[in-house]
């Protein structure tokens, strides 16, 4: 089933600065306005109009906003900034156990799907590349779902926000899951217009100009377009009153019934789950306690000076998964009232053809300002497992972990709490590259750490213990060869073992 859309603190500025500034954003403000309103005029058919004119208004909405914060000088108190109470991050284990599955009956799933897989080589969506035993990201989340429903006789739907970019594929895509016990629900997110950096006009001149003059504004557009296109009203009007919400490439996220549980019975509008912070993670979002008051804090949102301190493991313990748990009255109720107000992440872009552009993006646990009882669940490490480049691709198609109704469960042999660090070099960072270069992925039960670079190719059941470096330099090539064992060890310099 597709649904489609129906109709704090600034620096010093003296007066004369923001008066400037702030007829400088008037004008700006009003330029963009004409020229969104032009090019809504270029569409023929009334219905496509008016879903392109609610696109434009939204993004209208988040280019004023930017305008004003920029005026204004706008930016995080760093001095305000507090850790989390206890209240405010729950850990997993004080969660009780429950047995009983009657909560999913006002369940929905849903999956983050508008990212393309460039970055690891794939042409199409991300949910589209292979990732264990012949099966994609889609295929494990659908096998999951419908795994769940049966189990537990219930009809949990599945839904995919796709971006224009991955919609048309994911359409054809899901088709094949058409006999399977399982309702799947697909929308679009919105499609906001490039921003000239120099000019502040949109790039784009023509609502069908190429793709690659428009953007999908961050998943923090999840709220507007799941209200815009009437599929929140549809889930409510089924009985559905809670979204568990996830990255489709983070194979850890499942529906965890001792969450779902918890959020009910503490009455909380908003949930996400956190995990401990470890050096791979020091890019991502942390929640924080600002003016008594939880929210995302995200590093594009840290002044340059701060920078340091907030990559540190030590005042920032924790991450944000972006596993969300959401009620879906309280979307309804926020929508209403039109109080969504998400931290907007301001991304620079260069395009093709070396013209300096904007995007102006939102986060989705963003939200959690909005919502009553909010709060982090600080879950265990293995209910974040992304799927981000080939070096996590290597993790999850090792012996460290095997497949169970889709669900990916660690392998009882492993010794150690934590999961190998992985280092590939980009001779296999593409998938296709990364494929030719093992004739089977080693054995790493024992394994710590891996490091690998430049030409190296692996042979058959090769096992990797403790800390393992491989480095071939450039015009050298290395053949680890099948059946051997390495243990602590560096190797480095030319190895070929050739067929006779």
């Amino acid at each position: 089933m597709t649904v489609t859309k129906s109709a704090s603190n600034g620096r010093n500025h003296t007066p004369s600065t923001l008066d400037f500034q702030g007829a400088s954003s008037a004008a700006a403000a009003k330029i963009m306005k004409m020229d969104l309103e032009k090019l809504a005029k270029l569409i023929p058919c009334p219905d496509e109009r008016a879903a392109f004119a609610q696109d434009m208004d939204g993004f209208y909405i988040l280019f004023t906003r930017y305008l004003d914060e920029k005026a204004k000088g706008t930016k995080i108190d760093w001095e305000k900034i507090q850790s989390p109470s206890n209240e405010q991050i729950v850990p997993y284990s004080d969660i009780p156990a429950v047995s009983s599955a009657s909560d999913l009956t006002k369940l929905a799933v849903l999956k983050l799907n508008g990212g393309l897989g460039t970055t690891m080589g794939c042409v199409g969506p991300k949910s589209a590349i292979e990732v264990r035993d012949n099966m994609t990201f889609l295929d494990l989340s659908v096998r999951q779902i419908e795994y769940l429903n049966k189990k537990h006789d219930v009809s949990v739907p599945f839904i995919l926000m796709n971006s224009f970019n991955t919609d048309d594929d994911t359409k054809r895509i899901v088709q094949k899951y058409a006999t399977h016990n399982i309702d799947i629900i697909t929308f679009n997110q919105s499609r906001h217009p490039r921003i000239k950096k120099e000019t502040l006009l949109p790039i784009t001149r023509t609502p069908d100009s190429p793709i690659e003059q428009w953007y999908p504004p961050g998943h923090g557009d999840l709220f507007e377009s799941l209200y815009n296109s009437g599929l929140l009203d549809q889930l409510l009007s089924q009985g559905k009153e809670y979204l568990f919400v996830s990255n489709v490439d983070n194979l850890g996220a499942t529906v965890d019934l001792n969450i779902l549980h918890h959020m009910i019975e503490s009455k909380s509008e908003f949930l996400m789950e956190v995990t401990d912070k470890t050096k791979a993670d020091i890019k991502g979002g942390t929640l924080i306690d600002y003016n008594g008051q939880i929210r995302l804090l995200e590093i594009a949102q840290v002044p340059d000076e701060h920078v340091e301190d907030f990559k540190s493991v030590k005042k920032f313990k924790i991450f944000n998964t972006n596993n969300l748990w959401i009620d879906l009255k309280a979307i309804k109720r926020i929508m209403d009232e039109g109080s969504l107000d998400l931290e907007i992440i301001v991304n620079h872009k260069t395009t093709d053809h070396g013209e300096k552009v904007i995007q102006l993006e939102t986060a989705v646990g963003s939200g959690i300002k909005h919502f009553k009882q909010a709060h982090g669940i600080n879950v265990p490490r293995t209910r974040f497992l992304p799927v981000k480049s080939t070096s996590d691709l290597f993790l999850v198609t090792s012996n460290l972990y095997s497949l169970v109704h889709g669900e990916l469960i660690i392998n009882s042999k492993r010794m150690f709490n934590n999961v190998p660090l992985i280092k590939l070099g980009e001779d296999f960072k593409k998938v296709q590259a990364f494929l030719q270069r093992f004739k089977s992925i080693p054995h790493i039960l024992e394994l710590d750490h891996l490091t690998v670079t430049g030409d190296v190719t692996f042979g058959n059941n090769v096992e990797l213990r403790g800390t393992v470096i491989i480095v071939a330099n450039h015009g050298e090539r290395i053949d680890i060869p099948s059946g051997s064992i390495l243990e602590n060890k560096v190797v480095s310099g030319n190895l070929r073992i050739l067929d006779h």
